[in-house]
């Protein structure tokens, strides 16, 4: 695990100096809906690079896929749970601080979600899931045991070193109907060595709640980019002409 804050500055976001950038992904202090071929538009004289991933969401059926995108996203929960028919992505633009360099980045995450269900009768969605793939996000719920159950199998799968992997628990706040404990989930980690993130149901319009999860994806994608590649920013990934 790449310790929390050691690659980008995980409370830049709550900083003055970020408000110019963080303004380009909010729309009278709610988040932009940023289509596939849309992007943030940041003043002609402020060069930012845009490093785009792949991420891809693997848990049980009614653990909360949806919901996060939605709300990593900053888009309207769904106020029915319905199992999602095939793939569905959704793009998240989410600009970061590196504490290094100082540099500012702009991670264009794009979120791949695919039912339960398909994936079982329909052969293809799996590999095309899979398919150059940067990050998986393992979620389970902490008020079904199966799902949390179920976490090791969908890890093994996942054995290619490249590719980022974080653990999310769903439904957090509903601790009166806990069926995975804290025992259980410090065993998990102590296993796998992944990073574990906790999301409960509580939505507030800032930009607090989904942080810890975009900042930890930026960090834990970049550190893997740097590792991989001797150059800062890819360039079959890089939107404008600058490198370092």
């Amino acid at each position: 695990m790449v310790p929390p804050g050691s690659v980008i500055i995980s409370d830049w976001h709550l900083c003055k100096e970020s408000k110019g950038y963080f303004n380009t992904i909010l729309h009278k202090k709610r988040r932009k809906k940023f289509g596939l071929l849309e992007s943030p538009v940041m003043p002609p004289h402020v060069s930012v690079d845009t490093v785009h991933y792949k991420v891809f969401m693997s848990g049980k059926g009614g653990v909360g896929k949806t919901a996060l995108a939605a709300r990593l996203a900053g888009r309207n929960l769904p106020s029915m749970h319905h199992e999602t028919t095939g793939i569905e992505t959704t793009v998240v633009y989410w600009p970061a601080k590196l504490r290094d360099s100082g540099r500012v980045l702009f991670f264009r995450l794009q979120l791949w979600d695919c039912g339960e269900n398909a994936l079982r009768r329909f052969d293809h969605l799996l590999p095309s899931c899979r398919e150059q793939a940067d990050a998986v996000l393992f979620l389970f719920s902490f008020i079904d045991r199966t799902s949390f159950d179920d976490l090791s199998n969908q890890t093994a799968k996942w054995n290619d070193p490249s590719v980022v992997k974080v653990v999310i628990g769903t439904k957090f706040d509903l601790f009166m109907h806990c069926d995975v404990s804290e025992r259980d989930v410090k065993e998990f980690q102590e296993t796998w060595n992944l990073p574990m993130l906790r999301m409960g149901g509580e939505v507030t319009d800032g930009l607090g709640d989904v942080a810890p999860i975009l900042n930890c994806l930026a960090e834990n994608l970049w550190h893997q980019e740097c590792l991989m590649n001797t150059t800062a920013v890819r360039p079959c990934h890089q939107d404008c002409g600058t490198a370092l």
